[in-house]
C-alpha cells in the first residue's frame, strides 16, 4: 500500500477512534480488544496506531509481564479480570490470557492439566464477560514464516528495535508447527459465538492496520458525540507581572541549534 494513500486513511480512521471513544465515555460502554498472533506479526504497531490520539485516561494498553510468584498460586484469570474496563473505559490487551493457549502451552510453562483446564474455563469466562455487558473484540494477527523471519532480522539489525527480540522469539522460529497447532486447538475451543476470533492477514503491516481498525469500527454501534462549545476567554490585563531574569534558571542546552540543515 503506498504510504500517502495509507496515511490519510490512518488518520481517518484514527478521528472515528477518538468518536468511538467519546461514545464509550458518554454512555459508560466498557469494551475490551484482544491483541494476539505470532511474534513480530505486527500486534504492537498496530495498538500504537489505535492509541495514538486516545485519550490515556480513558483507553489503557495492558501488557502483563511474567506473573509473579504469588500471581502462580491465584485463579489463572484472575490478575487479568484486575486489568478489565470500568464503565467509560477502553483496555486493549497486549497479549492477553490466551499466553495459556500459545507460549505458556507451546514452551512447557504450563501442565498438560493446566492447558486443558483453560481451554475449557476461557470460553466460559468470556461468556460471563459478554454476559454483564462488556464489548469484547478479540484479533489474531497472522503472518507468514518468509516475513516473521525478515522482521527478525530487520530487529536484530536495529538498535533502536533489539529490545522488541528475545531468545524466547526466536524460539518460535523452530517451533513454528508447534504454535500453528496450539493456535488450532485454541481457536476450536474459544471461537465461540459470544466472542469470535477475527482473524488479520499482517503480511503487509499498513493494510493490517487499515484492517483491524475498519472491523472494529464497524463492529460497534458508536455514534458521534457532540463535544462541549468552548472558546478561549479574553486575555486579562496585566497585572505588573516581571519574569525572573534567565540567569537565576538552569536551562535546557539548545542542541537543535547546532545540528546541520
Amino acid at each position: 500500500m503506498k504510504k500517502e494513500l495509507y496515511e490519510r486513511e490512518l488518520y481517518r480512521l484514527q478521528t472515528e477512534l477518538v468518536k468511538l471513544q467519546e461514545w464509550v465515555r458518554a454512555e459508560g460502554a466498557r469494551l475490551i480488544v484482544v491483541f494476539e498472533g505470532r511474534d513480530a506479526a505486527g500486534k504492537g504497531s498496530t495498538i500504537k496506531r489505535v492509541a495514538e490520539h486516545l485519550n490515556p485516561r480513558v483507553t489503557r494498553i495492558v501488557a502483563l509481564p511474567a506473573p509473579t510468584e504469588r500471581e502462580r498460586t491465584q485463579w489463572y484469570f484472575q490478575r487479568y479480570t484486575e486489568r478489565l474496563p470500568a464503565a467509560g473505559e477502553i483496555v486493549l490487551f497486549d497479549r492477553s490470557w490466551y499466553n495459556r493457549a500459545g507460549v505458556e502451552h507451546v514452551m512447557g510453562f504450563c501442565t498438560k492439566a493446566e492447558h486443558q483446564r483453560f481451554l475449557h474455563q476461557c470460553p466460559l469466562y468470556e461468556r460471563l464477560l459478554v454476559e454483564d455487558g462488556l464489548l469484547l473484540r478479540k484479533y489474531w494477527f497472522s503472518v507468514s514464516d518468509a516475513v516473521q523471519e525478515q522482521r527478525f532480522r530487520r530487529r536484530l539489525q536495529d538498535p533502536t528495535r533489539r529490545w522488541k527480540l528475545s531468545p524466547m522469539d526466536l524460539e518460535s522460529i523452530t517451533r513454528w508447527e508447534a504454535y500453528s497447532r496450539a493456535k488450532d486447538e485454541m481457536f476450536v475451543h474459544t471461537d465461540i459465538p459470544e466472542a469470535p476470533w477475527y482473524v488479520v492477514e499482517s503480511d503487509d503491516k499498513r493494510s493490517a492496520r487499515l484492517n483491524m481498525i475498519a472491523h472494529l469500527l464497524s463492529t460497534i454501534p458508536y455514534h458521534d458525540v457532540p463535544p462541549p462549545k468552548l472558546g478561549l476567554p479574553p486575555r486579562p490585563p496585566t497585572t505588573g507581572y516581571q519574569r525572573p531574569p534567565r540567569d537565576l534558571q538552569s536551562y535546557v542546552p539548545d542542541y537543535a541549534a547546532g545540528l546541520d540543515g
